[in-house]
């Protein structure tokens, strides 16, 4: 909205936590039938032929995956998102979304909960793993419920205690805030995986000193700013920092089953399409907990 993350093809539909029910199907389409449950999350194409894609990581495609709004589509034209009441995507990029999950429910895994499976996935979050959390909000709350439905032992790291009930119902073990600088002496060496999901600058050598032998802080939040690492902090312990982009269409929809399994599903709050510019302002304000949902129903109204 406000080109943070670099220019902006405007005017534009945002949106890429899409979920509802196949209106057409093209005459080529053989994996969905009309009227079926389905999503469309952050890409909707990508090369197909470089090695990421035949390997399976499409969302890594070399050539650049193309984003569901504000990307060069292979054809020239520019993608536009779900804000809307009817998107065209190649079945290729469509998931199946589980009945047992309520569309309004299932959107945001559709970013929020893949965007935090593929790096506990990757990373091997689970029994006997001890995963930290940095921040609770739209991510952090997923990542939070996802790592512990793993079977990892789960610390959130927030500014300020105001959410630990919260934290603490999602699944967390333990829930520290990081303005105490006793936070930093207390979890010193503590971590295999740190995964931090703040869109805002960390002390990143604070941060890095949590973590045990070999373990790994993994950003998927995305500041507009740089973040500065000391190398020295990635000496001790042999840590690594990493990042992580969305899934695969093939691990979205792995997460999206095991979100039904578990019985895992985002806190939201469903608004109306008029009610847009109120709750990005609440957004700015961290005032949702945790997730927003449109009702495109209010767009035909």
């Amino acid at each position: 909205m406000r080109g943070e993350w670099g220019e902006v093809p405007y005017p534009l539909t945002v949106g890429h936590e899409i979920v509802g029910v196949v209106a057409e199907t093209g005459a080529e389409v053989t994996r969905f039938d009309k009227g079926a449950r389905v999503g469309v999350g952050c890409m909707v194409n990508s090369c197909r032929e470089c090695e990421n894609c035949q390997a399976g990581q499409e969302q890594y495609c070399l050539a650049g995956n193309t984003g569901t709004y504000a990307a060069v589509d292979r054809d020239g034209t520019i993608t536009q998102g779900g804000y809307s009441t009817h998107v065209v995507v190649d079945e290729d990029f469509v998931l199946r979304v589980p009945e047992s999950i309520p569309y309004e429910k299932a959107a945001p895994l559709l970013c929020a909960g893949i965007t935090t499976y593929s790096p506990l996935a990757h990373w091997n979050a689970g029994p006997g793993k001890k995963v930290a959390v940095v921040g609770l909000g739209g991510l952090g709350h997923m990542a939070v419920k996802i790592a512990a439905a793993m079977g990892a032992e789960v610390t959130v790291l927030s500014q300020t205690l105001s959410k630990k009930d919260d934290g603490l119902a999602f699944g967390a073990q333990d829930y520290y805030a990081t303005s105490d600088p006793a936070t930093f002496e207390a979890l010193a060496n503590r971590f295999d995986l740190i995964v931090n999901t703040v869109s805002a600058p960390i002390d990143m050598a604070a941060h890095l000193g949590l973590l045990r032998l070999g373990g790994t802080l993994v950003s998927v939040g995305a500041p507009p700013e740089p973040l500065p690492v000391q190398v020295f902090s990635l000496f001790n312990n042999r840590r690594s920092f990493a990042g992580s982009s969305i899934g695969s269409i093939a691990e979205t929809q792995e997460m999206l089953d095991f979100c039904a399994e578990q019985g895992i599903a985002p806190e939201i709050e469903l608004i109306g399409a008029d009610e847009v510019n109120e709750a990005y302002e609440r957004v700015l304000k961290s005032d949702v907990r945790y997730r927003f949902v449109i009702d495109i129903d209010t767009l035909r109204a």
